[in-house]
């Protein structure tokens, strides 16, 4: 993922950033269908899928932690 990319992902709130992450799930599922079927000729696409998935997940929780140690503070 781009820089820019990460930057965008940063400026959402976790409620589209969740709705993001459930539908690169679902292409990810696709992705490894036609892999194993041999449809996909890219089988890093998969690989690169899950590593979208995994950096919009930490950033989700992040912002969770922000929350909570915000909410703490006050």
């Amino acid at each position: 993922m781009k820089k820019k990319d990460l930057k965008s992902y940063n400026l959402k709130k976790i409620d589209e950033l969740q709705k993001e992450v459930d539908a690169l799930m679902l292409d990810f599922k696709k992705t490894r269908l036609n892999i194993m079927s041999g449809r996909e000729k890219n089988l890093k696409k998969a690989k690169n899928i899950n590593k979208k998935i995994s950096q919009i997940m930490t950033i989700i929780r992040l912002k969770k932690f922000e929350k909570v140690e915000s909410e703490v503070k006050e």
